[in-house]
């Protein structure tokens, strides 16, 4: 036998406990890596990342050949403190026991916990690097892997587990939107504010019907049929939409939609008559209420409309929606809005915001932070006028879902203004 200085042999357990920590860092990063950046990286021509897939994909041997190295080095550091422990004290049965606790204490301090910290930390940084290390490795000890895995598969047989295999892209494990939705709410600094609202309002959107977002039948603008036509004029003039529906007599008796523009030129030729705009009718479009806001989205894509009329189960007209209601749903109200219309609102420096009855409770609870209910009626007039079955007069408070409220303004049976009181928890 071979006599080695100990300058040597202690070079040699420095050798093992860094190859145990290369090891053990290789296990936790490969393992810890993200998959779907690794593949991104990937498309981009990263070679260490497409390394690291192609290992990944083969996950059986990939954690074969790491083990099996982890093991042996382990087995001869300890080996080697035994003979170092031999040279320097003797063979005593408690100079061994020093030895092997002392093993113990710096492999899994320097080769085990220290490493797979800094693995875990840095896993999508390490594993391309690491990758080039691990391929020729496997490629080297692929007959000892495929061995020693032959035994594995048997004992997995015995206790009736069937091993995944070889895992692809394909077979990856897929995110549910819901998960993805987790994704994106904590993707931190990665994802801009307000590209991140509009994500989520994208998952939300297959939980919203056109119910939710439309404009409630007695906000829409519309014109009657049986009006006289100086009215009519006048109702057309004053308009800023260039689709309006039209009744007869009553509103909820829809008959057509007329188009401004084409009424505009077909008037131009004489002077505008009942007989003209009942010509220049389009058959109106109606839509069920609990209609998914997406798949109406995908109706009005694909078949070029615009615009909808909203009914309940008995055909009754509950209101009007379009697609940029829609769109709006998802990226927010746009910046241009029309004369008259109801501004943005939030919390003043006193914690009170001022509200439109007219405006939807999700739109109230999304900008103001609030959770007043949803199950029930879609606007904040409507939920006042349900919970105190009446109409309200001026001034009269309330609370409704933790929020307290006040009646600042009513009009034509429906409450105008309301002023709402941010709670201490929001």
């Amino acid at each position: 036998m071979v006599d080695l200085p100990l300058s040597t042999l202690g070079l040699a357990l420095i050798v093992l406990l860094v190859l145990s920590a290369f090891f053990s860092m290789s296990e936790t990063s490969m393992m810890a890596a993200n998959r779907y950046r690794l593949r991104h990286k990937a498309s981009q021509g990263h070679r260490g990342a497409r390394l690291a897939l192609g290992l990944l994909e083969r996950a059986d041997k990939l954690l074969g050949v790491i083990l099996l190295g982890n093991n042996l080095v382990n087995v001869g550091a300890a080996t080697l403190v035994s003979v170092i422990t031999i040279e320097l004290i003797g063979d005593d049965r408690w100079a061994l026991g020093a030895a092997t606790l002392f093993t113990t204490f710096i492999i899994l301090v320097c080769s085990e916990i220290t490493p797979k910290v800094i693995a875990a930390n840095y896993a999508d940084r390490l594993t391309p690097v690491l990758a080039f290390l691990l391929w020729p490795l496997l490629r080297a000890a692929y007959p000892v892997v495929w061995f020693v895995n032959l035994f594995s598969r048997g004992l997995l047989a015995l206790m009736f587990i069937k091993p995944a295999g070889t895992s692809s892209l394909a077979d990856a494990p897929h995110l549910t939107a819901d998960e993805l939705r987790s994704v994106v709410l904590e993707s931190g600094q990665f994802i801009p504010a307000e590209h991140r609202a509009i994500l989520v309002n994208l998952f939300d959107l297959e939980h919203v019907t056109v119910e939710d977002i439309m404009t409630p039948r007695g906000e829409i603008e519309s014109i009657d049929l049986a009006a006289p036509i100086d009215a009519i004029e006048h109702k057309l003039a004053t308009s800023f939409h260039t689709r309006l529906p039209v009744y007869d007599r009553e509103p909820g008796n829809i008959i057509g939609v007329l188009h401004l523009r084409r009424l505009l030129a077909g008037a131009l030729g004489g002077p505008l008559s009942h007989a003209l705009l009942r010509q220049d009718l389009a058959a109106p479009y109606f839509i069920p209420a609990e209609t998914p806001a997406y798949a109406q989205l995908r109706f009005f894509r694909e078949n070029r409309q615009r615009f909808g009329l909203v009914v309940d189960e008995y055909g009754e007209l509950l209101g009007l929606v379009t697609i940029e209601d829609i769109i709006e749903e998802m990226v927010g109200k746009f910046t241009t809005s029309m004369p008259g219309s109801v501004a943005a609102f939030n919390w003043d420096a006193s914690g009170v915001a001022m509200v439109d009855g007219a405006n939807s409770l999700r739109e109230i609870n999304r900008l103001l932070g609030l959770a007043l209910p949803l199950d029930g009626p879609k606007t904040l007039n409507g939920l006042i006028l349900e919970h105190l079955r009446d109409i309200p007069e001026i001034g009269v408070g309330l609370r409704i879902g933790g929020v307290a409220m006040e009646i600042v303004q009513t009009e034509d049976r429906r409450v105008k203004i309301v002023k709402l009181y941010r709670p201490l928890q929001a």
